[in-house]
Parts: structure tokens; sequence; C-alpha cells
């Protein structure tokens, strides 16, 4: 599974991060970004949860 945000729809609320910070990062602005290419099976689910909970839906799940 790949995850990836979407930098032009990402307002900085760190709820991936807060959620799964074994995927996503956060820059000095609080802007998501993900910190691997593959998302490993242990972690699908969280990873899952943060785009869900993702307010302006800048985590696409693939």
């Amino acid at each position: 599974m790949q995850v990836t945000v979407d930098p032009d729809r990402c307002q900085g609320h760190a709820r991936c991060w807060e959620i799964c910070p074994e995927v996503f990062s956060l820059d000095e602005q609080g802007h998501g970004s993900v910190t691997v290419e593959e998302v490993p099976p242990e972690l699908q689910a969280k990873a899952r949860d943060a785009a869900r909970n993702c307010p302006e839906r800048a985590i696409t799940v693939r």
C-alpha cells in the first residue's frame, strides 16, 4: 500500500502524524508528508485511519 499527501490541500492540522507518526512527518509549518515508499502491513490500518481523519482529504491511499 502507498499513501501520498497533496501539499496543495494539506492545511497543517497534523492529524495524520498524530495517528501514524511511523508513516507521516511534519514540516516546519506542520504540513504532512509521507516518510515511507510502501506502508508495511502492520501500519496499513493506522495509515488508512489517518487518511480518514484528514479534514481536507489531502491523503490518498493506493
